[in-house]
């Protein structure tokens, strides 16, 4: 018998960085492609240590059934790191566990998204995000961004014109986009939620991946100072790009009302994220070795920041522009096409998997209006030694 699938999947594809990876299997290639933190980041005694804690202290919880909320102690420390970054008023009630950050927004696509209902996200934006919402039959608008983040004057014009259901941003360092949203249009954002009634959804996966001053507060941070705003808000966090994607601890904060509907739906999904993991994470939290674990891979991240966008600038020179990034894990770029080269950034992408580089092309984080000459580096798993040489590649597919 033929199987008949949801036609919700029509509207859907396999993610074009998932079916680049299949191309990444030749030796030698050094890839700009993912967006992985550096493995050797991983603060694996620490880890070892929590893990081994948990099972001493509390084995039956650790290894049986959870609340769909999460572990309490979890919820605690993560509550705690939350005010430790200038959130006031979020306690263990005010968040659920997920099973990462993408989670959350799954959950906010269940409870929030009817088909045919609008949501508007950044241009570009994080890719699973836009097939996300869009399986649950939504129709994703972009709205542009720049260095200073996504342009709140075109945003508003958006709202008015489209009546969104919310807006997405990542504000801190975006996927792909690596730009850091003012303090000045964050406020303005917030404003704009509460002037329209449109609900934010704050993305905050690289907020602790600075690498000099610290980035504005978080919109979440933000909220106390715009009367009204807070209600709007929901607020994505994740442990995947500071401590490890492998624990799959993201958590969400959300108005009660919405909170407990993306539970229920939760419930649904997987009952609870692993409470083994969550343990794990409780007891890495509490540790305190956290804010060392951050000030090593800021660090590192830093020094390969500097050296890609020193690479680019030397071997690439005005073939390409870009934004040198002041944190989170990506170069965004665009081809300029300057002395009659390139401006094609799929066919660029084909000739450098030839000469041994891999990167994205930027079309597809796009919902709509997709820049053909972006593409998107990333420096987090390459130590400078493979930048300089993957940059070299990189000059030699465009001649």
């Amino acid at each position: 018998m033929p199987l008949s699938f949801a036609s919700r999947l029509d509207k859907v594809e396999t993610s074009a960085i998932r079916e680049l990876f299949k191309l990444l299997g030749k030796p030698g290639i050094i890839s700009f492609a993912g967006g992985f933190p550096d493995a050797a980041m991983f603060d694996v005694q620490g880890l070892r240590e929590a893990s081994q804690q948990a099972l001493a202290e509390q084995p039956g919880a650790a290894l049986q059934y959870g609340a769909t909320e999460g572990f309490d102690p979890l919820r605690e420390e993560l509550a705690a790191f939350m005010r430790a970054k200038g959130v006031a008023g979020v306690d263990a009630q005010g968040l659920i566990v997920t099973t990462g950050s993408q989670q959350a927004l799954d959950l906010l696509g269940k409870t929030l998204v009817d088909p045919g209902d609008r949501v508007i996200v950044e241009g570009p934006t994080f890719l699973a995000t836009i097939q996300c919402f869009r399986l649950y039959g939504a129709d994703v608008v972009s709205a542009p961004i720049d260095g200073d983040g996504v342009q709140v004057d075109r945003l508003e014009q958006l709202v008015i014109e489209q009546r969104p259901k919310f807006i997405y941003l990542i504000p801190t360092f975006g996927n792909p986009s690596g730009a850091l949203l003012s303090l000045e249009r964050r406020r303005r954002v917030l404003e704009l939620a509460v002037k329209h009634q449109v609900a934010v959804v704050e993305d905050d996966p690289y907020g602790d991946l600075y690498f000099g001053a610290a980035p504005p507060p978080s919109l979440l941070a933000l909220s106390s100072e715009v009367p009204g705003s807070r209600e709007l808000l929901a607020h994505c966090g994740s442990l995947s790009k500071v401590l490890s994607p492998g624990l799959r601890v993201g958590w969400l904060v959300a108005p009660p009302e919405l909170l407990s509907r993306a539970t229920m739906c939760k419930q649904f999904s997987d009952a609870h994220t692993s409470t083994f993991a969550q343990a794990t994470a409780a007891q890495y939290l509490r540790s305190g070795r956290m804010p060392a674990t951050l000030a090593t891979v800021r660090q590192v991240y830093a020094r390969r920041a500097a050296a890609m966008g020193a690479a680019l600038q030397r071997e690439l020179g005005d073939a390409i522009s870009f934004t040198q990034p002041q944190g989170g894990l990506f170069f965004w770029a665009r081809l300029t096409g300057a002395g009659g080269r390139l401006r094609d950034a799929g066919e660029f992408a084909r000739r450098a998997v030839e000469q041994g580089v891999a990167f994205v092309p930027g079309a597809p984080f796009f919902a709509t209006e997709p820049d053909q000459s972006s593409f998107r580096l990333s420096f987090a798993t390459a130590d400078e030694d493979k930048i300089e040489e993957g940059v070299r590649r990189l000059a030699r597919a465009l001649d």
